[in-house]
């Protein structure tokens, strides 16, 4: 490895939320210089690494500040793909390439993806506004996605019958037959520039009923031999047929006769990757590093079983955040804490995260209940 990536090596990132401050905590052993790009001056981001206040979406601000990175990478997709290209052409690595963001950030484009290369989903429909959305009423009950911009749940609107289309988003987007699951995995796959590939062992999430984001996971998913290997063989396919550099999360789900089907996949660290820092022998974060550096794939075995729980705001509560239970949850052995240096809380922001390991499921599920029960955040 050259001496410049112990010395004068710098990897940009854009967004400096908790994924970032994450990917920054991992790259820290590794003696790495980050900067970081963020619309927000208070961002989790800002205490531990160079730091630039600037729009990801704007054109100038993202080609100003990849001019001093020797490498790019994202922690969300949401950003100026335009000026990626540019910054690509003008010989700087970009990873995840635009190319494949660009596709990432279209729904419609996403499907239609998996479609040509044969990437098992649900029957979908793109449609362009709520007329279509309407004119579709025989393919209910449906999940309408919006085409561009949903985040963490938002840009989603399920509609069981014709009197919910009142909802329907009128805005380019798609009509996704809604699937009856038995339940919703993830796998978290690499990919380096030699293209060596390695999948982490698929969890098994649980979404908040109103908040349509991750509530708590499990790792390992609770599923067949067959399925975790058709669901490893999926993630693969994807990323290769992408021919993509740097880290996949593949949300899937498993349908009541056992098939697998994809959800959506993101390009960058994931929500449903954090408990690796505490269960498996490589975490995403420093398996993201290893594939956008072109190293080795770290080995991505389960060291104990565990659970995630999302440390969310809660319902009635904005302003200065306030943690509660803090003490009681710290109490239980195998338990870990991440808050995210996020100084303000509103309802279901995410601002932190614990892990728990255990050998015992049973014991496992049972302290990750107690973690979702005890831990709030207040004002």
């Amino acid at each position: 490895m050259p001496q410049k990536f112990y010395q004068e090596f710098k990897l940009g990132i854009l967004g400096g939320g908790q994924l970032g401050r994450m990917l920054i905590q991992s790259g820290m052993d590794w003696n790495i210089n980050f900067t970081v790009l963020d619309p927000d001056p208070s961002a989790p981001c800002k205490s531990i690494s160079e730091f630039k206040t600037g729009k990801l979406t704007d054109y100038q601000s993202v080609m100003e500040f990849g001019q001093s990175c020797d490498l790019i990478t994202i922690e969300i997709e949401n950003v100026n793909v335009t000026a990626l290209k540019e910054l690509a052409v003008q010989g700087k690595k970009v990873f995840p390439q635009p190319e494949i963001i660009e596709l990432i950030q279209d729904k419609q484009k996403q499907k239609l993806f998996y479609k040509e290369n044969r990437i098992p989903t649900a029957d979908f429909i793109l449609t362009e506004n709520k007329q279509e959305v309407v004119a579709q009423k025989s393919f209910l009950p449906a999940v309408n996605k919006l085409g561009r911009e949903g985040y963490d749940g938002r840009g989603v609107q399920i509609l069981r019958t014709e009197k919910d289309l009142e909802r329907a988003f009128d805005a380019p987007g798609l009509l996704e037959k809604l699937i009856d699951f038995e339940r919703e995995i993830s796998v978290i796959v690499a990919r380096n520039e030699k293209g060596e590939t390695k999948t982490f062992p698929a969890v098994e999430m649980v979404f908040h009923p109103e908040a349509n984001l991750v509530e708590y996971l499990f790792s390992p998913a609770s599923i067949s031999k067959p399925v975790a290997e058709e669901a490893e063989f999926i993630a693969k396919k994807i990323i290769s047929d992408l021919k993509m550099v740097g880290l996949l999360t593949v949300e899937m789900f498993v349908t009541k006769d056992q098939k697998v089907l994809v959800n959506e996949i993101a390009p960058r660290p994931h929500n449903s990757g954090h408990q690796t820092i505490e269960a498996n022998i490589t975490s995403q974060y420093q398996q993201h590093l290893r594939a956008i550096l072109n190293l080795p794939l770290g080995d991505t075995s389960i060291i104990r079983p565990s659970a995630m729980v999302n440390i969310l705001g809660e319902e009635g509560f904005s302003g200065l955040a306030r943690y509660n239970g803090l003490e009681e949850v710290l109490n239980q052995s195998g338990v870990y804490i991440h808050l995210y240096g996020k100084k303000l809380t509103k309802p279901f922001r995410k601002m932190g995260h614990v892990t728990v390991v255990d050998n015992d499921i049973e014991l496992l599920k049972k302290k990750a209940n107690f973690v979702k029960q005890t831990l709030k955040v207040t004002t």
